[in-house]
C-alpha cells in the first residue's frame, strides 16, 4: 500500500487534487481511499489531504501519519507545518518551488525529490497561484505511481468548465513537463 499526504493552503485545491488523483488511480484499476481534512477552512490556512492506494481492497480509513510520499502544492506551507512529520524511509517529496535543490532542506528519509515552479506556471495560465493540477503533473512525473493519461481523463471528468478545463489540462501538462526529478544519494555515516 502507498500512502500520500498532500499539503497546501486553503483555496489552492489540495482536497480537489486528492480527489482527482484518486479518480486517476481508480481508472488504472487501483483500490483507493481519499481522506480530505478540513481544519479552519479559511483561505490561506494550512490544509492537508490524505490518499492511500493498493492493488487490493483497503480497509484502513485513518489519516496518514507515515506517508511514502509528500506532495506540497504551496511553497510556503512548510514554514507553518512540518510537512515531513512521520515520513517513511525512501520517501518521495514533490514540492512547488522556484528554488534549486541545493537551497532546500529535507530529512534523510527522502530518496527522491520532484521540483516544479508551479506558482510561476499558475500565474501564466490562471493569473493566480492555484497550483493543484500543475502539481498533479509533477507528482506523476516524479513518482510514476499514476500515468499522465489517467490524470488527463480524471481532470476531464472533474467539475472544470470549458475554459477552466482547457486551462487545467494545460496546467497538468506543464507540471509534468517542467518538473525536475532528483534521486538523492545519501552517504553512509562513518
Amino acid at each position: 500500500m502507498i500512502e500520500i499526504r498532500i499539503h497546501g493552503r486553503g483555496g489552492q485545491g489540495a482536497v480537489m487534487a486528492g480527489g482527482i488523483l484518486a479518480s486517476a488511480l481508480v481508472l488504472e484499476g487501483k483500490h483507493v481511499i481519499a481522506i480530505p481534512s478540513f481544519g479552519f477552512e479559511r483561505r490561506g490556512a494550512p490544509v492537508s489531504s490524505f490518499l492511500r492506494f493498493d492493488e487490493r481492497p483497503i480497509r484502513q480509513m485513518t489519516n496518514i501519519y507515515h506517508p511514502d510520499c509528500v506532495l506540497c502544492i504551496d511553497p510556503t506551507v512548510g514554514r507553518a507545518v512540518d510537512i515531513f512529520d512521520g515520513i517513511r524511509d525512501h520517501a518521495v517529496w514533490v514540492q512547488t518551488t522556484a528554488k534549486p535543490l541545493v537551497e532546500l532542506q529535507f530529512p534523510a528519509q527522502v530518496a527522491t525529490v520532484g521540483l516544479c515552479d508551479a506558482v510561476s506556471i499558475a500565474l501564466a495560465i490562471f493569473k493566480r497561484s492555484i497550483t493543484n493540477t500543475i502539481m498533479l503533473g509533477a507528482f506523476a512525473k516524479t513518482t510514476g505511481f499514476v500515468s499522465l493519461d489517467a490524470l488527463r481523463q480524471a481532470v476531464q471528468k472533474s467539475d472544470f468548465r470549458d475554459a477552466g478545463l482547457r486551462q487545467n489540462m494545460e496546467a497538468l501538462e506543464c507540471g509534468y513537463n517542467e518538473t525536475t526529478v532528483h534521486p538523492i544519494e545519501r552517504k553512509a555515516a562513518a
